[in-house]
């Protein structure tokens, strides 16, 4: 038995014969992480900010964070398999959708309590 070194390369890399990548497959393309790597969106934290502050603090945020969240899942399933942090996206989306929900809830409360002391008033 004789030894024969292996191919220069180290004998890594497709059989002989064969080209590599088929056509069309170049480099990966910018923003998508490396080869075949998911990027978070770069909306995301901040999706999830605005919605739990404005649960917390202000809900004048929760109109915003629930259109931006809307935005970001449609580009999010626009390009599956891109983004890493689709659920992230979506928990800011719903506190802003519920901290809208609230806001709706205090204005009306409030307009209807000015239109039921204006009417206790006047009544006097």
């Amino acid at each position: 038995m004789s030894y024969t070194p292996p191919p220069p390369g180290g004998g890594y890399g497709p059989p002989p014969g064969y080209g590599g990548q088929p056509p069309g497959y170049g480099p990966p393309q910018p923003g998508y992480g490396g080869y075949g790597g998911q990027v978070e969106h770069p909306q995301g934290t901040t999706i999830l900010v605005m919605g739990i502050l404005s649960l917390v603090i202000c809900g004048l945020l929760g109109p915003v964070a629930w259109n931006m969240g809307n935005k970001a899942l449609r580009e999010i399933d626009g390009q599956p398999g891109r983004f890493s942090n689709r659920g992230q996206v979506q928990a800011g989306r719903i506190c802003g959708i519920v901290a809208s929900c609230l806001l709706i809830l205090v204005v009306v409360g409030m307009f209807l309590a000015v239109i039921l002391g204006g009417l206790s008033s006047s009544s006097d």
